[in-house]
């Protein structure tokens, strides 16, 4: 007989939503183990810019959306956590930039823009005098409008090192094809078979929580799930780098219809010390199709576009296509919130956005208070499975 062990829950998943739950369940009292079939931060949360944004972006036509009045409240609930004061302890988790900035080119359209997204989110959103601008923008060869958000950037690597920090004994590299779900005819629960070479496990919770972003698809098809599909969303991401290259974080929004800022630029430092800045926005949402080649042509007259005073010359310039993965909803339209579906005793989550991380977290702790999942602590257990299974490696960012 194969050996069977129990617990309250299993998150499976390893980026920044399955570790923030592992923290968020362990100060509420669960005893939960987290799975990883990779590495830790790998894919969307090492893609991330590392925006913790009010939702302002959603809000350029100058009316409120329920993207953006979920994420109004969001930047201030990171605020309290990294003062240590939040649901998860992120003191030392190292903020890049305490501001975020909208930037237009001059041209009156995307001035209109500007003006009408920041009287949607008024007291969230500040016009700066010239007078005031940071050193970039000072320099700056055309007569654009700048305005400052709520919004910050934190360094999604250093965040991820801080969330494993104190769980790292429940965080378990497992080999997806060593995977199978199966109906437990004991409880009526889907039940988790692991094989470990030559032998099975049998790994029972009262619930599994889905957490894995692109890989909840293949999840979902393991748990032979009905009801809950996901979606992606392909981006193709572009960085370049190159010594001495100022700091920027700014939304740049360009003279077209689009309410998608058309650049988001975010900076960085790769191993060598050097700046990289991290490319967005409606250029990374559109350019799924294009080659690097292409990709990086239009990175570079964008660029000039926004930022003429710049020389761009002999810097290093890369791109990487990443999915974005969502839950899926009619018409393959983008979710206006995060999303937790439940079948069975499994969850399936998706934050949708980095942001919204806490609010996912609160919409899987009101589902586990409301099917009364028994709150299990079991050293034995926890034990037991160190002996069995690995840690799995950290993810570094692309430019490393």
């Amino acid at each position: 007989m194969n050996p069977s062990y129990s617990t309250d829950i299993v998150i499976f998943g390893g980026g920044i939503a399955g570790l923030w739950l592992l923290n968020r369940l362990r100060r509420e009292g669960y005893d939960p183990i987290l799975f990883e079939t990779n590495s830790i931060g790998g894919k969307q949360t090492v893609a991330s810019q590392g925006i913790i944004h009010g939702g302002l972006k959603y809000a350029l036509s100058g009316k409120e959306t329920r993207a953006s009045n979920a994420m109004a409240e969001m930047p201030s609930r990171w605020r309290r956590c990294l003062e240590g004061r939040g649901e998860v302890d992120l003191t030392d988790v190292k903020i890049l930039s305490e501001n975020y900035y909208m930037w237009s080119d001059g041209r009156m359209r995307s001035k209109l823009k500007n003006f009408l997204g920041s009287k949607s989110l008024a007291g969230k959103v500040y016009r700066i005098n010239k007078a005031e601008y940071p050193e970039f923008f000072k320099l700056s060869t055309v007569a654009g409008s700048l305005y400052k958000l709520t919004d910050f950037v934190i360094d999604t690597e250093c965040l991820v090192s801080k969330l494993i920090s104190d769980c790292r004994d429940r965080i378990f590299a497992i080999n997806e094809d060593s995977l199978r779900f199966f109906n437990n005819e004991t409880n009526g629960k889907r039940s988790l078979e692991i094989k470990l070479g030559n032998k099975k496990i049998v790994l029972n919770a009262d619930k599994f929580i889905f957490s894995a972003g692109e890989g909840n698809k293949r999840l979902i098809k393991l748990a032979s799930l009905c009801s809950i599909d996901s979606q992606i969303r392909p981006l193709h991401m572009t960085y370049l780098s190159k010594n001495k290259l100022p700091e920027v974080y700014a939304h740049c929004v360009g003279d077209d219809f689009s309410l998608t800022p058309k650049l988001t630029v975010s900076t960085h430092k790769n191993s060598a010390g050097d700046s990289v800045w991290y490319l967005g926005g409606d250029i990374a949402e559109t350019g799924n199709n294009r080659s690097q080649e292409e990709q990086i042509s239009i990175a570079r007259r964008t660029l000039k576009e926004f930022f003429p005073w710049i020389d761009f010359t002999n810097a290093d310039w890369n791109s990487f296509l990443i999915n974005r993965a969502e839950a899926k909803i009619e018409n393959n339209s983008r979710p206006n919130n995060a999303v937790v579906a439940e079948e069975h005793n499994i969850l399936v989550t998706w934050p949708t956005k980095l942001t919204l991380t806490p609010y996912l977290a609160d919409k899987v702790l009101e589902s586990l208070k409301f099917s009364n999942v028994n709150i299990s602590c079991n050293a034995n257990f926890l034990d037991e499975i160190q002996a069995l299974l690995s840690e799995p490696e950290i993810t570094k960012a692309y430019w490393n």
